[in-house]
């Protein structure tokens, strides 16, 4: 069926746009920071495909994802020349090719926990299933922070393209608030589609021993 090949041909574009990013990237150390998160889901995802697949629409979202990562990884994110395009478009003070990426830190994560809590724990659709999400997606995009901090920390100066917070005191408030933005609008305007998506494997709540 289309929708089991599909992770697969995902994984392979992800493979080729990692290989892309990783060339000549502008730091290399920042790229490592930004497409370590890749590397890792990868790592998790392929060995529990067969044993826990995911919905195809929560692929193609974290495919997206991973896109973003890699792009940002290879330009660093101040960099992004997408970013420079609409800065100039819209008079804007920043790069906000940042802000793209911890909206989708929240956006992407609430669809991820909202399938695994659906499929793997007694909650129902519904206003806890919701707030729990958001939380999980507030507490991840704070755990971030807390690692760029201790980037920082451990780093100094060599960490500021990592940190991207081009001169902004209110980027880290900024950065949390954005991923609360983009987990609540993919709840309100993914769920059913979301619903729809998990419908195609043919259960919810697969056995996970």
């Amino acid at each position: 069926m289309p929708h089991r090949r599909e992770p697969s041909l995902l994984l392979a574009a992800t493979a080729l746009v990692l290989v892309w990013s990783g060339i000549e990237p502008h730091e290399r150390g920042t790229w490592w920071l930004e497409v370590l998160p890749v590397i890792l889901g990868a790592a998790l995802l392929v060995p529990s495909y067969r044993r826990f697949p995911l919905s195809p629409l929560l692929y193609r979202l974290l495919f997206l994802h991973a896109v973003i990562l890699l792009v940002g990884g290879h330009h660093t994110y101040a960099r992004v020349p997408v970013g420079f395009w609409l800065q100039d478009l819209l008079d804007l003070s920043r790069n906000h090719y940042d802000r793209l990426g911890h909206f989708a830190q929240g956006f992407v994560p609430a669809i991820l926990a909202r399938e695994l809590l659906l499929r793997t724990s007694p909650l129902q659709r519904g206003k806890w299933l919701f707030t729990l999400v958001v939380a999980v997606c507030l507490g991840f995009s704070a755990l971030y922070e807390l690692f760029e901090w201790w980037t920082a920390m451990l780093w100094g100066e060599d960490a500021q393209s990592f940190l991207g917070t081009q001169g902004d005191v209110w980027d880290t408030q900024w950065d949390m608030q954005l991923a609360l933005i983009g987990a609540v609008t993919a709840l309100l305007l993914l769920g059913r589609a979301h619903d729809r998506s998990m419908a195609t494997l043919g259960s919810e709540r697969p056995a996970l021993s």
